[in-house]
C-alpha cells in the first residue's frame, strides 16, 4: 500500500478535499426556528427570533425592572443589555470579576456568581455603592468555579458548584470542593445543600419558593428539594426526565441541562439539547421550544415579562410566550 507521503502533491490535494464533511463541519449558523403548540407556553408557528451573535460567553440573564434583559459575557469580564422592544445591546457594567449567573434581590441589588480563578465568590455587583462579597469560601475551603445561583424574596441565596474541573485549562483550587449545591441564609455562611449530583448547574425556585430545582448537565434528570420556611432544604429526589440525552463511548450522560426559569403557573424551562425543554410542575415534559444553537441559559422579559430571551455559543435569542415569566422574583 503506498503512504500519504508517497502520493503526489495534486492528486494529495484531491484527497484532503474529499474528505467527509463531517471531519471539518462548520460551527451553526444562528437563525430563527418556528416553534409548535405547547398548551400555555408558547403559540404554534411563533418565532423564535435571533438578535444577536458575537458575544464572549453568553450566561446569566435576568430581566432588570424596565423590562430590559441583561446578561453576562464571562469571557470578557462584561455585563450586557438587551433593550425590551428593539433588540439593541449596550454595556450594562464591566469589571465583573468574570460574573457568569446573576440575580437581584428585593433591595435591587445585583448579586452575581463570579468565577476568576483565585477570586470565586458569590457577591453584590452593583451598585457601586454596595459591592460586598456573600461568601467565599465553603468551611474554609475556596470555590473553585461556581456557576449560577437564584436569590429568593427573603434574601436567601441558593448556588451551584459544578466542581474541581469547570474551568478548563486551569487547575482546580487546592483543597478541591466537589460538585455541589450550598444554601447561604440572608446575613449567615453557606450551608451544604447537596453532593453526589454529577454536575449542577442552572438553579431556580418555584413561584411559592417551596421547592428548589437544579440542573444536572452529566445527568438524566432534573433534581428537585423540599425548602422550609428557614429556607432549608430536604427530601432530594429526581423530579423530571430530560427529554434528550446523549452518551459518549465510555457511557457518561450529557444532557445539556443549562440554565433554568418559571412561569406564572409554576411550569419550569431548561435550556437544554434541542432547545429549551418545558416541563409542568409535576414534572412531565410538555414540550420543547427549538433554538438553532444549543442554548445555555433563559431568563422572561419585556414590559409584560411575556418575551422569552434566550442565550447561548455566543448569541442570543427571544420568542414570544402565552404565560408570563414569574413576577415574584427577578428570576
Amino acid at each position: 500500500m503506498r503512504t500519504v507521503s508517497s502520493v503526489p502533491s495534486a492528486l494529495l490535494g484531491a484527497l484532503l478535499l474529499a474528505v467527509p464533511a463531517h471531519a471539518q463541519t462548520p460551527a451553526p449558523t444562528p437563525t430563527n426556528t418556528t416553534a409548535t403548540a405547547i398548551p400555555g407556553v408558547v403559540a404554534a408557528g411563533a418565532t423564535v427570533e435571533f438578535i444577536k451573535s458575537g458575544f464572549t460567553g453568553t450566561e446569566g440573564p435576568v430581566g432588570l425592572p424596565d423590562g430590559h434583559l441583561i446578561f453576562t459575557e464571562t469571557q470578557a469580564n462584561r455585563i450586557t443589555r438587551i433593550d425590551r422592544d428593539s433588540g439593541a445591546t449596550s454595556t450594562f457594567l464591566e469589571n465583573t470579576n468574570g460574573s457568569n449567573g446573576l440575580g437581584f434581590d428585593q433591595q435591587g441589588r445585583l448579586i452575581s456568581v463570579q468565577t476568576t480563578p483565585g477570586a470565586a465568590r458569590i457577591g453584590v455587583i452593583y451598585p457601586a455603592s454596595a459591592v460586598a462579597t456573600l461568601t467565599d469560601n465553603y468551611q474554609g475551603k475556596p470555590y473553585g468555579r461556581p456557576n449560577d445561583l437564584v436569590v429568593s424574596r427573603n434574601g436567601h441565596v441558593y448556588f451551584t458548584e459544578p466542581g474541581p474541573n469547570a474551568t478548563p485549562g486551569q487547575p482546580p483550587p487546592t483543597p478541591a470542593l466537589p460538585p455541589s449545591v450550598y444554601f447561604l441564609p440572608k446575613g449567615g455562611t453557606s450551608v451544604l445543600v447537596a453532593t453526589g449530583i454529577e454536575r449542577p448547574n442552572g438553579i431556580v425556585l418555584s413561584p411559592d419558593e417551596k421547592t428548589l430545582y437544579v440542573n444536572n448537565t452529566s445527568g438524566e434528570y432534573m433534581v428537585a428539594f423540599d425548602v422550609a420556611a428557614d429556607g432549608s432544604t430536604s427530601n432530594r429526589r429526581n423530579f423530571a426526565r430530560y427529554a434528550s440525552v446523549t452518551r459518549n463511548d465510555a457511557g457518561a450522560v450529557n444532557s445539556g441541562a443549562d440554565g433554568l426559569a418559571v412561569d406564572a403557573e409554576g411550569r419550569i424551562y431548561c435550556a437544554a439539547i434541542g432547545g429549551v425543554q418545558v416541563f409542568s410542575p409535576k414534572g412531565e415534559h410538555l414540550g420543547t421550544i427549538p433554538v438553532s444553537l444549543q442554548p445555555q441559559n433563559i431568563a422572561f422579559a419585556g414590559a409584560d415579562r411575556k418575551t422569552l430571551f434566550i442565550v447561548g455559543r455566543g448569541a442570543a435569542f427571544r420568542v414570544r410566550v402565552l404565560t408570563p415569566g414569574f413576577a415574584g422574583r427577578a428570576k
